[in-house]
């Protein structure tokens, strides 16, 4: 009897681990079947879907078109925009609308779009298709625009243009203003000079200045000695990582009423020793 039952549950165990092998052999073989006969999708991707930039950046994108047909298809690119704004695709560095791609290939797409300065701040949905005669590819993607980098650099009067004299030094005043709706941080001053001309600026960088706030800034010139009379041009310029602003302004350089008297002194001389000379030379 107990030979009768082992011999049973051994036929038994024996057949089910048959079946077993035989199932998992079966439902391989169906899924390399329907992997056989599953043709690639085309899609239309994006790295980031969703970025932040103030209003006067550049949102860019790093897309990938793929094209699953079994043909050949050129695809036309359009995006629905915000009014006002602005978009570019580039491949490989070059600038299109369209192109064309053979079957099974894919292709990488940098999308660069530009807001306008006056974009609210908020989140933006940005469709951007890939059209072919038969297909019809859909990406989304989001700008979200946290405000606005602006700035400014001038005078308390608005004059651009100043008079100084040869050898001598003078200070003059400049506001900078941030114009945006975001703060601006470490603003640095500089210039551009004729040679050997010199400015120092008190305070020479600014932390922080907040939206609509403005910041005095006193630029000292100093003039090199012997410095010819008349007009120099020079270049101040505000500037951080997010804006800059610059002026242009016009110097007018004069003698000094010393030199000029030390001038008339000297001509006056000139004019005396050749008088003297001709005086007395001249009778023989």
């Amino acid at each position: 009897m107990f030979i009768k039952i082992f011999t049973t549950c051994y036929f038994n165990a024996k057949q089910l681990v048959a079946l077993t092998f035989f199932g998992v052999l079966s439902s391989l073989a169906a899924q390399a079947q329907n992997g056989s006969n599953q043709v690639p999708k085309s899609s239309f991707s994006a790295k980031l879907m969703n970025i932040e930039a103030a209003a006067n950046e550049t949102f860019r994108y790093s897309t990938t078109l793929k094209n699953g047909s079994n043909r050949t298809n050129i695809y036309e690119l359009k995006a629905e925009l915000p009014l006002g704004w602005s978009i570019t695709y580039r491949v490989d560095g070059n600038q299109l609308t369209s192109l064309s791609m053979e079957a099974g290939k894919s292709q990488d797409i940098a999308v660069e779009i530009n807001a306008t300065a006056t974009a609210d701040p908020k989140k933006y949905k940005i469709p951007i298709r890939g059209i072919t005669q038969n297909d019809t590819l859909l990406l989304n993607l989001e700008a979200v625009v946290k405000g606005s980098y602006g700035m400014t650099l001038s005078t308390p009067t608005g004059k651009l243009s100043e008079e100084l004299t040869s050898g001598s030094q003078k200070q003059l005043q400049l506001i900078v203003k941030n114009t945006g709706t975001l703060p601006l941080n470490d603003i640095n001053l500089s210039s551009q000079l004729p040679t050997n001309w010199e400015t120092t600026f008190e305070p020479s960088q600014i932390k922080e200045l907040a939206p609509g706030k403005d910041q005095n800034v006193t630029a000292t010139i100093k003039v090199p000695d012997k410095t010819i009379a008349g007009d120099y041009a020079a270049t101040y310029t505000a500037n951080n990582s997010n804006s800059n602003a610059q002026s242009a302004f016009r110097f007018i350089v004069t003698t000094s009423l010393l030199s000029g008297w030390i001038g008339i002194l000297v001509i006056i001389a000139a004019i005396s020793v050749v008088y003297y000379l001709i005086r007395k030379y001249g009778r023989r």
